[in-house]
């Protein structure tokens, strides 16, 4: 199974970079996992909905270039689907029973994801009703994706 995590935005921190690191180290015991980053805007404080919604569509136009065809693409929103952690193995695991070898999940930058991407999705998931900063979305997606891996060979991993 290939995973890509298309996201916008550099990581700045080191301490993100360090634990994307060691998920994408983990990670390669069960995919191939590519990490694509695409740069965002600059949004300016009190934009208008027009204005962010350009920038939605510009950031939106970079992700879609990197999506392939024939991957299954699941969205990071917050008013996706809230799954638990086995769910989500299943998930991954039934996608790649059902014949899909590339899942592709999407994290937006700040002000969230664009029409065009959202109409690209095949599913809509979030990990909580609350705000994260995406840079920190990724680390935790990552962990998720692991823990699930781990779940779907039934590996002990804690609870």
């Amino acid at each position: 199974m290939k995973i890509t995590v298309i996201s916008v935005g550099k990581i700045k921190e080191k301490y993100l970079r360090d634990a994307i690191a060691e998920y994408s180290k983990r990670l390669s015991k069960y995919c191939k996992l590519e990490i694509i980053e695409v740069a965002d805007e600059k949004t300016p404080a009190q934009a208008s909905e027009t204005v962010e919604d350009s920038i939605r569509t510009k950031e939106g136009e970079r992700i879609l270039k990197y999506v392939k065809d024939d991957a299954y693409v699941i969205t990071l929103e917050i008013q996706g689907k809230l799954l638990t952690s086995e769910e989500l193995a299943d998930k991954i695991e039934n996608s790649g029973v059902q014949g899909t070898s590339h899942i592709t999940f999407i994290i937006g930058g700040s002000i969230g994801l664009g029409a065009e991407v959202l109409a690209r999705s095949d599913f809509a998931l979030s990990f909580s009703k609350m705000t994260f900063p995406h840079q920190l979305m990724r680390v935790i997606l990552l962990e998720q994706v692991y823990r699930s891996y781990r779940i779907i060979n039934g590996e002990p991993y804690h609870k």
